[in-house]
């Protein structure tokens, strides 16, 4: 029997039934979408290079260019040392830019690390190099053809060859910039003539370097030039550690020329140092090409030891002070024979030139202001008849001659033979004269025997004698005793000869 439904019942159904529908609808529109995850905002990749094997003192370049950033906005780069061995003080050079340098200044592993960043991000990424040092080549035979020494090994503290016996030069030898060549003990180098010559051009940044296996004064003999080439040259180039054994007249040097074939070179921009013995001998007969802004330290007797005739190349810009046994130039030979308007210069650190032996001019001669010279014990020097004397300094640089030991009486003194006109003495200091009689017995500062001279504003002090002797028929300006200044001398300041 069907079951009768009143009609308020299907009423309330039906409005039961809405209002379900109607929450079914509101539960499903307020229904949470799945999660979605966010874009990263980190669009930059660094790239710090590949992995490098290198030389201990090689000039390694970085590269991080290959860093990016997808979206292109343009990056910056921090690069820092993340590990490096124990001893190491190495740092990157230029290290805020993509593609800096870095130098390793010990054998290992050198880890570098890259920090690319932007607005975008940050990212990192390391770099390794190895480190280590290639082995010297052994140079045990002499050169007979023509032979180019390059650069090995980048560390200048380490050598690209080394001498294990003497050798001699008889070929054209060209050295790169950088190499360094290292001397077993009592070794030296030969530079023959007659087909012989040594190219040895450095740079500022990579000199080439002459030095002992081991790093002391006097451990291998030293560098002798006996080729008279007129392409031989030495620039940016350090001689050190030599004077192991004399090269040339009982002379220790770090190179010394010789004379007899003319040998020839040009210097610029060189070192010599820590030789036992002088940095450098120019025996009489060579020829110093060319010399510009060589220094001379810590040798033990004088800088150079050079003879009269190539004093005049010295310039005023090269150093002969810093710790040398004499702190001087020294000069050795007895003639001036170069003809007219010699010029001996001052230098900038006041350098004396210092005559080891008498020693006569028979040439020009012109002492600049502030030039100094000095004699040693009993030495004279003699303006002969065929030379003339210029010495005019000014109020502030006088010329100087006096004796090296700057005690009374320790040179004998100036002659002056010449009766040139030109013969002048002006705003100069002559002292410390008259250790023997000079002339006819006598001593003095300075004499005239036949000679000419004006003098003038000019000191003449400390002689063991007069201040001025001259002799009969020599000629002295007339107011030389009311123009000069006579300080301490033994005898009078001036005798003339009747």
């Amino acid at each position: 029997m069907k079951k009768l439904v009143s009609p308020s019942a299907r009423i309330f159904a039906a409005k039961s039934f809405a209002i379900l529908l109607s929450a079914t609808f509101l539960m499903t529109g307020c229904k949470k979408d799945p999660e979605v995850e966010p874009t990263p905002t980190n669009t930059v990749t660094a790239n710090a290079g590949p992995d490098q094997e290198v030389q201990v003192g090689e000039t390694v370049k970085l590269d991080g260019s290959a860093s990016t950033d997808t979206k292109g906005a343009p990056l910056t780069f921090q690069w820092s040392i993340a590990s490096k061995p124990a001893k190491s003080t190495a740092v990157i050079s230029s290290a805020t830019t993509a593609k800096p340098t870095f130098v390793p200044d010990e054998v290992g592993d050198y880890e570098l690390e890259l920090t690319a960043s932007n607005a975008n991000g940050t990212s990192k990424d390391k770099v390794k190099l190895t480190a280590s040092v290639a082995q010297p080549v052994a140079i045990d035979k002499s050169i007979t053809v023509k032979t180019v020494l390059t650069d090995r090994i980048a560390n200048p503290d380490y050598p690209d060859y080394i001498v294990t016996k003497s050798i001699a030069v008889s070929h054209e030898l060209t050295i790169n910039p950088g190499v360094v060549i290292a001397f077993e003990r009592d070794t030296r180098l030969d530079i023959n003539d007659g087909g012989g010559l040594v190219v040895a051009k450095g740079t500022p940044e990579k000199k080439i370097r002459f030095i002992g296996v081991e790093k002391n004064k006097g451990y291998w003999a030293g560098i002798v030039l006996y080729s008279g080439s007129n392409a031989n040259v030495f620039e940016n180039v350090e001689v050190m550690h030599a004077g192991s054994r004399t090269l040339m007249s009982s002379t220790k040097a770090g190179m010394a020329f010789f004379g007899a074939n003319k040998a020839q070179i040009a210097l610029r921009n060189c070192s010599f140092s820590e030789n036992d013995g002088y940095g450098l001998y120019v025996q009489d007969g060579s020829i110093l090409r060319e010399f510009a802004e060589n220094s001379f330290t810590k040798n033990t007797e004088a800088g150079i030891l050079l003879d009269p005739a190539n004093v005049q190349k010295l310039d005023a810009a090269s150093v002969f002070t810093g710790g040398n046994g004499r702190n001087v130039v020294e000069i050795r030979g007895y003639y001036l024979r170069e003809g007219d308007d010699i010029t001996w210069g001052g230098f900038k650190d006041k350098t004396p030139y210092r005559l080891m032996g008498d020693f006569a001019v028979e040439a020009g001669l012109t002492l600049s202001p502030g030039v100094t010279v000095e004699a040693a014990r009993d030495v004279v020097i003699m303006i002969n008849s065929k030379g003339y004397l210029i010495a005019k300094g000014t109020a502030t640089e006088k010329v100087t001659i006096t004796g090296a030991d700057r005690t009374s009486a320790s040179w004998k003194g100036l002659m002056i033979y010449s009766n040139n006109s030109r013969n002048v003495i002006e705003n100069a200091e002559i002292s410390n004269g008259g250790s023997l009689a000079i002339v006819s017995g006598k001593k003095a500062n300075l004499a005239l025997y036949g000679g000419n001279l004006t003098i003038k504003n000019s000191t003449l002090a400390k002689s063991g004698g007069y201040g001025i002797f001259v002799s009969y028929a020599s000629k002295l300006n007339a107011d030389a005793s009311t123009t000069n200044t006579f300080t301490a001398n033994a005898q009078d300041n001036v005798l003339l000869e009747k």
